[in-house]
């Protein structure tokens, strides 16, 4: 049986990308085969088929760090065949094929079951941005956050972390403040829940140590000077996650806020998380995710279309989610 998917080649140090017809043997080694319905376009899949970031760790290399579909065969128990699942990072487009395919071979600690409440598109439109952005949510609650703290910071907000922590945190009852590149996305941000919306120049320039207190909380998927400034504004005892590094993977901040005003920076990593942590977001998001709202975030490409896409998403001009049908 052969099957589409977009393959990556390395030559010397470029990486490129095709759409090519490959075999179910050239699958590697798993102990649960999957027909894929969606996968996803991230901000990491963006650098791994751009060559941006040594994302891939050996070639050639099915990309994609995200797939829903079907389970065709199984021999991990509590999977089964006819299983809609899900499965988010651990080695998908970097040493393992990822899910940017219409067949997957996968271990099966990796897998989830999808939630009855959302669709494998959902699932896909949700994606490692989504799953995310809940990481995020549950972190700052870990903190002893409540709406009645005060402000949640969200930078990157026309991402795909950023849309979907706006609205989740909104519906959740927080006041959020919203920070973009891109101030004629005002009225989507407003539409997902953004009470607040701020030009990132205000926090992406190199500033003070510590600064007034401005949010109780921040969800950062950008790194480097504008999480430094998030961190100098943040209030007493707030809680500040750490997902992404979008400016940069430097941290030019001071030790001031932590022991001045009692911050604490959360690291949050959706790769390895156990699978505690992921049956966890997974169940909250069946909760505090309004399907409507996420599909204001939702556009559906097919596989030929990925490199593009990743391409307009450095040049800033992809808000949301990115849903690649793989059968299309």
């Amino acid at each position: 049986m052969t099957f589409k998917a977009l393959l990556a080649t390395k030559t010397d140090k470029t990486i490129s990308t095709k759409v090519v017809e490959m075999d179910e043997q050239d699958l590697m080694p798993g102990d649960v085969s999957i027909a894929v319905d969606y996968s996803t376009v991230n901000y990491k899949d963006a650098l791994a088929v751009t060559g941006r970031a040594e994302v891939m760790r050996q070639f050639p290399l099915i990309a994609g760090i995200d797939l829903a579909g079907t389970v065709e065969a199984s021999e991990y128990p509590g999977i089964s065949v006819g299983d809609r699942v899900v499965v988010n990072g651990w080695g998908l487009s970097q040493t393992h094929h990822g899910g940017f395919a219409q067949k997957a071979r996968v271990k099966g600690g990796w897998v989830i079951k999808i939630p009855a409440a959302f669709s494998t598109k959902d699932a896909m439109a949700i994606g490692t941005a989504g799953y995310t952005a809940m990481l995020s949510v549950l972190a700052l609650e870990h903190g002893g956050l409540t709406p009645q703290r005060g402000d949640i910071l969200v930078t990157g907000a026309n991402g795909g972390v950023g849309s979907i922590a706006i609205a989740i945190l909104s519906d959740l009852g927080y006041r959020v403040v919203a920070s973009t590149g891109r101030l004629e996305e005002k009225d989507y941000l407003r539409s997902l829940g953004a009470t607040e919306v701020i030009d990132r120049r205000t926090l992406s320039e190199a500033g003070a140590p510590i600064a007034s207190e401005r949010w109780a909380g921040a969800v950062d998927s950008v790194g480097s000077r504008t999480l430094a400034n998030v961190l100098a504004q943040t209030r007493y005892r707030g809680v500040v996650t750490a997902c992404g590094l979008a400016q940069g993977m430097d941290l030019p901040a001071s030790v001031l806020p932590f022991i001045l005003r009692n911050v604490t920076l959360a690291g949050i990593d959706s790769v390895n998380a156990p699978h505690e942590a992921r049956i966890e977001a997974w169940s909250r998001l069946t909760r505090d995710l309004d399907l409507s709202k996420l599909a204001r975030t939702t556009e559906v490409v097919g596989l030929a279309d990925v490199p593009d896409v990743a391409a307009r998403m450095f040049e800033g001009k992809v808000r949301g989610r990115t849903v690649v049908d793989v059968n299309a």
